[in-house]
């Protein structure tokens, strides 16, 4: 009798040090019971494919990608998600028995069951929503968005060149502001999105006017470190419901896991608690 191979799989990126991924996997991998295991790899531009080519053959059965890694993995695999391809970026890996490399975009998904979680009342469709940022993150985060039912999008960015760029990909539906206005776009959105890193930990704070702010609106920011970025503390204060960014990251993890692993894990309290060890 065979004995089946102990599934593996690995957050890749560099640095990655600062990951929380493995506590999440490692924490569902033990209270599920599950024969496995999730590591950290730090592999250099230089080696990805190499690497990604031999993980299979160790018996990983997939990873998760990120900085700086997740726009060149879209050349290293050979079928991408049609949500990959939209978004432009890849954070899934899933390592197939026939042998191929599937890419896949979770970020989005994450983004949506994290604020349904965190705001059961959210209503897509009750009005616009203020984005603020145009990187990787706020791809995903406006092509989800879009696909909940969201009428509009509000973007700004300090570099503007790089907001018309997705006004470019997602049309008529995202409306640019400079970011000198991106203060005024706040009395319009009952719903607020920080993708940047500002206001996180060791970055500058996020300078945006926020005395526009409804008292109705709901307000999340993809920063968790802090969980309470001055943002949501503001946003708190003026009475607005406000979700943290480390929910977006749990929710993300579910479907990697569930492939790879073959059993759909809950984000529950419990997870959140291993994530902030």
């Amino acid at each position: 009798m065979s004995i089946p191979k102990i599934p593996l799989a690995a957050v890749i990126g560099s640095p990655i040090a600062h990951s929380k991924s493995p506590q999440i996997h490692g924490y569902w991998l033990r209270t599920l019971g599950i024969p496995g295991a999730y590591i950290p790899m730090d592999v250099a531009a230089d080696d990805l494919e190499q690497v990604l080519r031999t993980l299979p053959k160790m018996g990983f059965v997939g990873a998760n990608i990120t900085i700086p890694h997740k726009e060149a993995v879209m050349e290293i695999a050979d079928i991408i998600t049609d949500r990959a391809t939209l978004i432009g970026a890849v954070n899934t890996l899933i390592f197939r028995a026939d042998g191929r490399i599937q890419g896949d975009n979770t970020d989005g998904y994450g983004f949506i069951e994290n604020l349904k979680s965190g705001a059961p009342q959210w209503n897509p469709k009750a009005g616009p929503a203020a984005v603020l940022g145009a990187g990787g993150a706020a791809r995903a985060v406006i092509a989800s968005l879009l696909e909940a039912g969201v009428p509009e999008i509000l973007l700004s960015n300090r570099t503007r060149v790089r907001a018309d760029r997705l006004k470019s990909v997602f049309g008529s539906r995202v409306t640019v502001y400079d970011w000198v206005q991106a203060g005024n776009m706040l009395d319009h959105a009952p719903l607020v999105v920080n993708t940047t890193s500002l206001g996180m930990i060791g970055k500058q704070e996020l300078r945006v006017p926020l005395d526009g702010l409804r008292q109705d609106a709901i307000v999340t920011d993809l920063v968790y470190a802090p969980l309470k970025t001055r943002l949501l503390q503001t946003a708190e204060d003026m009475g607005c419901v406000t979700v943290d960014g480390l929910g977006m990251l749990l929710h993300q993890a579910v479907p990697g896991f569930e492939r790879w692993f073959g059993t759909r894990p809950v984000v529950d309290r419990a997870t959140r608690a291993a994530a902030l060890r």
